[in-house]
């Protein structure tokens, strides 16, 4: 099964092959030094998906009391504990193949050489992403999760755009910051060590592209006109609205079979829920800081969401936007 985006873009070749940019010259080289293959992993480590789990913490705990899942006795959340994360890796999956396009796609739009170099080893971690959670679902986990309705709506937007700064936008700094974080709290929110030494060694290679994106992108919205940072601005805030729908679980309740409006209005109030959330948001907030869109408009739209909490004191907000 294929799904197609139509998308228009032009080429850009560079005929100035010197170097430009120091920090992206280092980058490229990290990147080159830090390749892994998946080959390297043990995949001979059991995973007992659906076996009963340890206690959870009190907070989770609490959170499951009040829960839909209550009634059906603590067995029905360690069953969510699973679901969570048989979704949370098929979702890795889909996001990591958009990736590997937009990286090949960056190698042909991005307008210097030292960024083309540097996209062209994204193409291969993303690839290589690709290959470790494919065959982790496709090995370890009984009936892994299609790609979640607004995750596909968000890849859609942009994969369809033609504008390389806002297909990077897009990608390298709301889609993998996510990824980035999510990875890292996979040691408290996922149940066996092979899912976790996985993460672990994306998460890595997710750290330089969130740099890439922030490196290539910095300073750049300072040279828009008014209307075109609002609009960078609008896809932030729709970026972002998708993103917390995405972890309404809509998903995992239907597998579940709870009420989808009971178990997606306990996603949407629940104060585990909430944190978890911004959590994963955090890493998106600095990143828009960064290059100059963490702006009233964008920071005001995210606080409605809920988004912004675990920010704190590391936004920098532009004033006057």
């Amino acid at each position: 099964m294929s799904f197609v985006v139509p998308a228009r873009v032009d080429t850009t070749l560079t005929w100035d092959y010197e170097a430009s940019d120091p920090r992206m010259v280092a980058l490229y080289e990290r990147a080159k030094s830090a390749q892994w293959k998946v080959s390297d992993v043990d995949w001979s480590v059991h995973v007992p998906f659906g076996e009963p789990l340890p206690d959870d913490s009190a907070f989770a705990m609490a959170a499951f009391a009040d829960s839909p899942l209550a009634p059906r006795g603590p067995r029905a959340w360690d069953a969510f504990r699973w679901e969570f994360q048989s979704w949370m890796v098929s979702q890795f999956l889909h996001g990591e193949q958009a990736a590997m396009i937009v990286a090949a796609r960056l190698v042909e739009t991005v307008p210097d050489l030292d960024s083309k170099f540097y996209a062209a080893t994204q193409a291969v971690d993303e690839a290589r992403h690709v290959e470790v959670f494919s065959r982790y679902l496709r090995e370890k986990i009984p009936e892994p999760y299609q790609v979640s309705p607004p995750l596909r709506e968000l890849l859609t937007d942009i994969l369809s755009d033609s504008r390389w700064d806002v297909t990077a936008l897009g990608m390298q700094i709301m889609v993998e910051a996510i990824a980035m974080a999510s990875f890292r709290l996979s040691n408290s929110s996922f149940h066996d060590p092979l899912i976790k030494e996985l993460t672990h060694l994306v998460a890595r290679d997710e750290a330089r592209h969130v740099t890439f994106g922030v490196l290539s992108l910095s300073g750049l919205y300072d040279q828009l006109t008014t209307a075109e940072r609002a609009e960078r601005e609008d896809l932030v805030l729709d970026a972002a609205a998708l993103i917390r729908r995405r972890f309404l679980l809509d998903d995992i309740w239907g597998r579940l079979e709870v009420d989808r409006a009971e178990g997606v209005a306990f996603a949407t109030h629940h104060e585990l829920m909430i944190k978890y959330r911004q959590a994963v948001f955090s890493r998106v907030a600095v990143a828009l800081g960064q290059i100059g869109l963490m702006t009233d408009r964008v920071r005001t739209g995210l606080d409605q969401l809920g988004l912004l909490q675990f920010a704190g004191e590391r936004l920098r907000v532009r004033k006057g936007r």
